[in-house]
């Protein structure tokens, strides 16, 4: 009886296990193909033979394509806010120009390393599938209110109103998916042009933070 239950045990291990294998080979097979691609141009079918397996072997892993973009998004978005976390610390207005340089070198590296995730993200947050749309836009805002708390714990920002805050966070992520976007975008491709785009975003950073040490929230 215990050596059948081991075996039982094991069984299903090994079911989830391969199961968990080819979700991933499904995720792995469309971040491939939205890098150079609409999510909307990619067929079931062919990320299924991507992934190995038959059309109908996809439904026991994702409802529908558009889950399957949704989940893309979430696994990306969590690269971006990662990248953003790391380069949105000690955003003192004082220390604005090494910080700004210091997030966009993070930012940059991120990009690099992950470069079609991030294809995806700035293509298709204005792209035709509205469930990765909204997906996206909910990550955003999801992000920029976690920068709304940190700024909240800067002491010179202490009496600033939870909107005012909130708007100098949208402004921040704003600027850096711009660069993202201007980064990726192959008409700005190449290393003195690259420069340019990192130096500019640079300064509107700078701007914002120096903005925000001058900002008196009215009464």
């Amino acid at each position: 009886m215990t050596r059948t239950r081991s075996s039982n045990q094991r069984d299903a291990q090994t079911r989830a296990d391969k199961k968990n294998q080819t979700r991933q080979a499904l995720l792995d097979t469309t971040r491939s193909l939205v890098g150079e691609r609409s999510f909307g141009s990619i067929s079931l079918r062919e990320v299924a033979r991507g992934a190995g397996i038959v059309p109908t072997a996809f439904y026991r892993h994702f409802a529908s394509m558009e889950d399957l973009g949704v989940t893309v998004v979430e696994d990306s978005m969590r690269v971006l806010r990662r990248a953003l976390r790391e380069g949105r610390r000690d955003l003192a207005a004082r220390e604005a120009m090494p910080t700004a340089k210091n997030s966009l070198d993070i930012l940059l590296r991120h990009v690099r390393e992950n470069e079609s995730q991030f294809r995806f993200l700035i293509r298709e947050q204005h792209g035709g599938i509205a469930e990765i749309r909204r997906a996206i836009d909910t990550e955003l805002r999801l992000f920029s209110k976690e920068l709304t708390i940190d700024l909240a714990r800067i002491p010179d920002l202490a009496p600033w109103q939870p909107e005012d805050l909130e708007i100098a966070a949208e402004l921040i992520v704003t600027i850096m998916l711009t660069a993202v976007a201007d980064l990726l975008d192959g008409e700005y491709r190449g290393r003195g042009v690259e420069k340019e785009i990192v130096e500019r975003t640079e300064r509107q950073l700078v701007m914002v933070f120096l903005g925000m040490g001058q900002w008196r929230p009215s009464e």
